[in-house]
């Protein structure tokens, strides 16, 4: 007979969650390694109190807002290469629709969270119930219906029996290296509470193997014969490439063939900056000399890319006639991309096996080639001291000087977080990227209010390492509240503030778009309406220290050097609010160096609008379908 245990369907989640684990390459990992919570009338009676009762197997952290627990949970996962993750409760209604943006975050950027939202009653002895949306024509929705599109994985448990095959197919997407991302269990509050009697089979530790899965022979033979047959070959590097723990097979490749390497946005950091391969990212927001080297490829070798349109300029970088495409890739809707030649396999294991398969005819790029990108290299290096170059003198610093006083400072064991704003373009462009997880720029779905709360996970997956996140004063105002989470958990973040009074970024491509920077200053209304008036007081250095975080003003360079020294320093969350020069006639990041499309008006009155749509027809004539 069949032994087994009386406890709530909360009781039993937690139980289960707690025993869960992946292993890969022998290196065995806790799965679930904490749960964030902010708690309701939705699931304060049953997650809430499962969590104090299975309290010594299963850590708690508070969050302030349910967006910022994904975030921070999905920092957690990405540090810890996707072998690990963090859970994440809340109450129906509001709690559970905040979570949306979290989910969609983690699943354009392949990484795994779970979330556990409170639903409405299963057995509806009160219709409706607090929070709960009505919808006239179907009597099983609610809003936790919103994570189905955002969710690799959704279920409803609207009985007791109904957790154990939801929870196994939770964990099997949770471990793919395909099709993970969010995972959400939708809980009704009454079954939340309600008892059931569980087979104690449900709560053995189970261990999920994270797979490699090898080259197909074929597929390997082909793109021997595509490196082989070309002479000007890139490699553009993924995030693949860092959720696979490919970074040395990268370099031995690279190294043994002279093939030089291209970074994505995620892939950034796959080859330091100094190694002689690497050419820095590509894109709209790459380097010259990847950039060049890309218009004229006539063999493209993505390794773990899904090729968006920051990467391929909108499909108008990769110009050369007959250029072809080489997909190493572990989902196969990614490696049949751009009519691609696939080599659908794990990246580390691809890269080995290409690597072996080319040694034994000594293939490597040509002298020329060779010279030609070092060289451009060097010289794009020169453009970044440039832009760097901060004396310590008492002018107020740009957003590039920040940048080069933080190259300064930093080691390879800081880890920097940043995902929306000016910052990607700059950080892509410049930053001299020293370890294999130093960058962490997240820009798959670039969510504005990501960096805080993704720094403490950040710093939860490695508590030794410094960790920073550089915010804008957009971004700060997105979504600050999970400062107040790293003081009360004393986690020592350092966050870098900078404020240039709006939305910068956004600010530059309303210039370039023909829409005047209209509504994208934080600025007092003028007489005209507009909002160009005087800065706004608005003094988010004093927010900060109101939340409890220690706050280190700089207004000139000589004050940045000092204070980013004495917060890398520190032991307690740590804040360096600075104003940067917005000014022309100071040295900024270089411009971009290829197109990004965002449709401009077909017909305007204002001279502006005009002149970026012609500006426009002239780039989107260049785009081509790689067929």
């Amino acid at each position: 007979m069949t032994s087994t245990t009386r406890l709530t369907v909360a009781q039993a989640l937690v139980r289960f969650l707690a025993a869960q684990h992946t292993e890969r390459d022998g290196a065995r990992h806790r799965l679930i390694g904490a749960t964030w919570g902010i708690f309701g009338h939705g699931n304060v009676a049953g997650i809430g109190q499962a969590l104090v009762e299975y309290a010594d197997v299963m850590p708690y952290h508070q969050g302030r807002n349910e967006q910022a627990m994904v975030h921070a949970a999905v920092g957690y996962a990405r540090q810890s290469n996707r072998l690990s993750t963090h859970a994440v409760t809340t109450s129906i209604g509001p709690g559970a629709t905040n979570l949306v943006t979290g989910a969609a975050l983690a699943t354009v950027n392949h990484l795994p969270v779970l979330l556990l939202p409170g639903d409405v009653f299963a057995t509806r002895p009160a219709d409706p119930v607090l929070q709960q949306l009505e919808v006239p024509f179907a009597g099983d929705v609610s809003v936790n219906d919103c994570l189905r599109p955002v969710s690799r994985y959704f279920d409803r448990i609207s009985r007791p029996e109904a957790l154990i095959p939801a929870a196994l197919q939770a964990m099997r997407v949770l471990t793919d290296p395909v099709d993970t991302g969010a995972v959400t269990l939708a809980l009704p509050q009454d079954v939340q509470a309600e008892a059931y009697d569980w087979p104690e089979e449900f709560f053995a530790e189970r261990t999920w193997t994270v797979r490699r899965p090898a080259a197909d022979p074929g597929e390997l033979a082909a793109a021997v014969a595509a490196v082989r047959s070309a002479r000007r070959p890139l490699i553009v590097a993924g995030g693949g490439v860092h959720h696979s723990r490919a970074e040395e097979a990268l370099a031995e490749l690279a190294s043994a063939t002279r093939i030089p390497v291209a970074s994505t946005q995620a892939g950034k950091g796959s080859l330091r900056w100094d190694h002689p391969q690497d050419v820095g990212g590509i894109g709209h927001t790459g380097t010259a000399t990847a950039d060049e080297l890309a218009r004229t490829a006539d063999l493209v070798i993505g390794v773990g890319t899904r090729y968006t349109d920051f990467t391929t300029a909108s499909g108008t970088l990769f110009g050369a006639s007959g250029v072809r495409f080489l997909n190493l890739n572990v989902a196969a809707y990614d490696g049949h991309k751009l009519s691609g030649i696939p080599l659908i396999a794990d990246a580390r294991a691809g890269l080995e096996a290409l690597t072996g398969a080319l040694l034994p005819h000594r293939h490597r790029a040509e002298p020329a080639y060779v010279t030609e990108y070092t060289d451009d290299k060097e010289r794009w290096e020169y453009r970044v001291d440039a832009v760097y170059e901060a004396e310590d003198i008492d002018i107020r610093p740009t957003q590039p000087q920040v940048l080069g006083v933080l190259d300064e400072l930093v080691t390879e064991d800081d880890i920097l977080i940043n995902a929306a704003g000016s910052l990607p373009g700059d950080l892509h462009k410049l930053w001299r990227a020293r370890s294999r997880d130093q960058y962490h720029v997240e820009y798959g779905y670039s969510c504005m209010g990501y960096e805080i709360p993704a720094a403490i996970g950040v710093r939860m997956a490695a508590p030794d390492r410094p960790v920073w996140a550089l915010v804008g004063d957009g971004t700060y105002l997105m979504n600050p509240t999970e400062i107040v989470t790293a003081v009360q958990e004393g986690v020592a973040i350092k966050v870098v503030v900078l404020q240039n009074h709006g939305y910068a970024s956004i600010g530059g491509l309303s210039a370039s778009v023909g829409a005047e920077r209209y509504g994208t200053a934080y600025r007092y209304r003028a007489a005209d309406r507009t909002f160009t008036g005087a800065p706004l007081p608005v003094d988010l250095a004093a927010n900060a220290a109101s939340l409890g975080m220690r706050v280190l003003r700089a207004k000139t360079v000589r004050d940045l050097r000092t204070a980013l020294a004495e917060a890398r320093a520190a032991d307690t969350p740590t804040c360096v609010y600075v104003e940067t020069e917005t000014a022309d006639t100071v040295s900024g990041a270089p411009p971009a160096q290829a197109w990004w499309d965002v449709p401009v008006a077909e017909t305007a009155t204002r001279s502006s609008a005009v002149a970026a749509r012609e500006e426009y027809d002239r780039h989107v004539a260049a785009r081509r379908r790689h067929l």
